[in-house]
């Protein structure tokens, strides 16, 4: 294993601001060339809890599945006070996931807002499949848009790979779109330039983050 840097202090305040949100996106993509890569930074992690006890300054808010796979620090090689973390099955928006974005970005200062999708998704795969159950019925809800929206040959359900990866991609932008419909807080602060608002599907057999 090579380390590029120890990371020993979680990012200040200062150091926050500084980024732009075209250097934070950089910041994610380049952590996750070095996890493909076995290249992680390596972390002192009872130095960053430590650092970490006079408050917190992320640098950006991914929305992700809720898929055990998909270690959202890890693939992205972020440690301690770097990222907040949303996340719901199928990485879809809600009231409650908007409110977390907007206190990330409105009132925490991060710069980014990555949706997360991942291939192979449990979730979507249920939603193309129209299961019913429980509560995982109103869940899928929200990701039937994305299964509507898609248009391919063959069958429209989980037997059907190529339609599964569409609608992965499909939900993922959507999720964006509506995140901006949703909440005027971030897309004014994205038309100021205070953030973007981007989206991406992670390999479960490369651990590469591909953005859409």
């Amino acid at each position: 294993m090579k380390y590029n840097m120890k990371i020993e202090k979680i990012i200040s305040k200062k150091e926050q601001q500084n980024l732009s949100p075209d250097e934070v996106l950089k910041d994610l993509i380049s952590g996750n060339e070095r996890f493909v890569e076995e290249k992680i930074n390596d972390k002192d992690h009872k130095s960053l809890v430590e650092s970490a006890t006079g408050g917190q300054n992320p640098k950006a808010v991914v929305l992700s599945c809720v898929d055990s796979r998909v270690p959202v620090e890890t693939v992205f090689d972020q440690t301690i006070g770097d990222i907040f973390v949303a996340r719901v099955a199928g990485n879809f928006e809600n009231t409650d996931i908007l409110g977390s974005m907007e206190y990330a970005c409105k009132v925490a200062g991060s710069k980014l807002v990555f949706v997360l999708g991942h291939e192979s998704c449990g979730a979507v795969s249920a939603a193309c499949d129209n299961v019913e159950l429980g509560n995982i019925t109103s869940m899928l809800s929200n990701i039937k848009p994305a299964v509507d929206a898609v248009e391919i040959s063959g069958e429209r359900n989980s037997s059907n790979k190529d339609f599964v990866k569409a609608v992965v991609e499909k939900n993922v932008k959507l999720t964006m779109d509506r995140v901006r419909e949703k909440s005027p807080i971030l897309k004014d602060l994205e038309i100021n330039g205070d953030i973007k608002i981007v989206g991406g599907v992670y390999s479960l057999k490369t651990g590469e983050v591909n953005m859409l």
